[in-house]
């Protein structure tokens, strides 16, 4: 892969339009945080809307069969235009993707928000860059900067959010020329995102730095150092499998029904089955809170010192299917909610804090879906404190080292060879030019 070529567009002009693109996209973003409360409550006050899922996955899959054109590329696209900034990315994109995120959620889908806010955030920057005189390299950094100031302002984590920018389409070459933007991107995002009155959900493990592991409050015993590189392995393994299954489910939807438009139904027909043999409404929608104080969720996992076996792997089922089959949305939030559990499940028989294993795994199983390690362990130290850190940047290393090479984005290009795992492309490399991806 060659470099990146240099913009000629002066620095402080693209940190002047940046900030302009930050605005619109922070707005965006408290809206569809509001919009998604509203769904959401909406859904647990009237539990049938589940059995409305198939038919609201095929009315958004005719309106983009219809009317998307690009925009079914979803956050792939978005990866693609920074590769190659082209023609940038349709105008459509926002509303559609915001439409289709709502749908989904409102009727029960397990799926995401950060797919929303990447594309949101990638269609507004690439209409603002259509009314000034950038070239290729002033497009690809302006596209990143709508990247970041969505992902800051969807979840509440401006300096994560500026490093998964220049990290996700590339690995192994982040694309750092970009980060000045970036980082006032998704800052002034979040900002504008925090004065519309959209509220992140806050979890804290402030109990866990005076456990009996601990040794100065700083640095975790050796043992607990151990437990932790042992699960970074099975949080790298289980983000492997998650994006194997997404790619190779709908690859095989693809086969058993080549019409778009009825994949999502025999999807909405799958989570409704799930549901009923799972008997538990806590593995649908987000998954982020629950009004039933017995259900599982991201916020009980973390309030919690109770130890839940096998809700990893319900989540990992509910999403892999509403994923596979078209629903939009993205899978950022379920792969906390799965990492979270996983690393609940893992505290018990390792005989570890769960409420610091749940934490690792939030941010563990990410870093190893979509490679991106650093931004990741930003995002912990953002949502955790920052005297996390060292147990954070060993789950998410080891997470990211045990995941392989492909993760839930198809459009990302891999320059970094993983100990153990062949490169991408090669002629004898297992999954060498595959094309099933989502």
């Amino acid at each position: 892969m060659t470099a990146a070529p240099a913009t000629s567009c002066p620095r402080w002009k693209l940190l002047l339009i940046s900030s302009g693109v930050a605005l619109p996209v922070g707005t965006a973003c408290a809206f569809f945080l509001w919009s998604l409360e509203v769904v959401t409550r909406t859904r647990f006050d009237h539990p049938w809307l589940l059995y409305l899922l198939p038919l609201a996955g095929m009315a958004v899959a005719w309106l983009y069969h219809r009317h998307g054109g690009a925009s079914e590329g979803g956050s792939n696209l978005v990866i693609d235009r920074i590769h190659d900034p082209g023609g940038g990315l349709p105008r459509r994109m926002a509303p559609l993707v915001l439409l289709g995120t709502l749908a989904t959620h409102l009727c029960g889908g397990s799926a995401g928000r950060e797919g929303t806010a990447l594309q949101m955030g990638g269609s507004i920057a690439s209409g603002v860059a259509r009314h000034f005189q950038l070239d290729a390299g002033g497009l690809r950094i302006l596209l990143m900067a709508g990247m970041a100031a969505g992902f800051g302002a969807v979840f509440g984590t401006p300096l994560a959010g500026a490093v998964f920018a220049v990290e996700v389409a590339v690995v192994g070459r982040p694309q750092f020329r970009a980060l000045p933007a970036c980082l006032l991107a998704a800052w002034i995002g979040d900002q504008t995102c925090l004065a519309w009155g959209g509220g992140h959900t806050r979890y804290h493990i402030d109990g866990v730095a005076a456990a009996a592991e601990w040794t100065a409050g700083i640095f975790p015993d050796p043992r607990l150092l151990g437990k932790i590189a042992l699960a970074g392995v099975a949080f790298g393994v289980v983000s492997l499998l998650f994006s194997e299954s997404c790619h190779r489910l709908a690859a095989g939807l693809r086969r058993v029904e080549p019409n778009p438009v009825l994949r999502p139904a025999i999807g909405g027909l799958a989570v409704i089955g799930l549901f009923f043999l799972c008997g538990r409404a806590d593995y649908l929608g987000l998954g982020v809170w629950s009004p039933d104080p017995q259900a599982v969720s991201l916020v009980s996992l973390f309030a919690s010192e109770q130890i839940h076996p096998w809700s990893w792997a319900w989540k990992f089922a509910f999403t892999a299917v509403t994923i596979s089959a078209g629903f939009k949305g993205g899978e950022v939030t379920p792969l906390f909610f799965i990492g979270a559990a996983l690393g609940n499940a893992l505290a018990g028989p390792l005989g570890a804090p769960p409420e610091l294993f749940a934490a690792l795994g939030f941010v563990a199983v990410f870093a190893g879906a979509t490679n991106t390690p650093l931004a990741c362990l930003l995002m912990g130290m953002e949502l955790f404190g920052a005297r996390h850190a060292l147990p954070l940047a060993v789950a998410c290393g080891v997470a990211f080292l045990c995941s392989g090479h492909r993760g839930i984005y198809r459009s990302q290009r891999i320059i970094l060879t993983k100990p153990g795992w062949r490169r991408p492309g090669s002629p004898r490399g297992p999954r060498a030019g595959r094309e099933d991806g989502k």
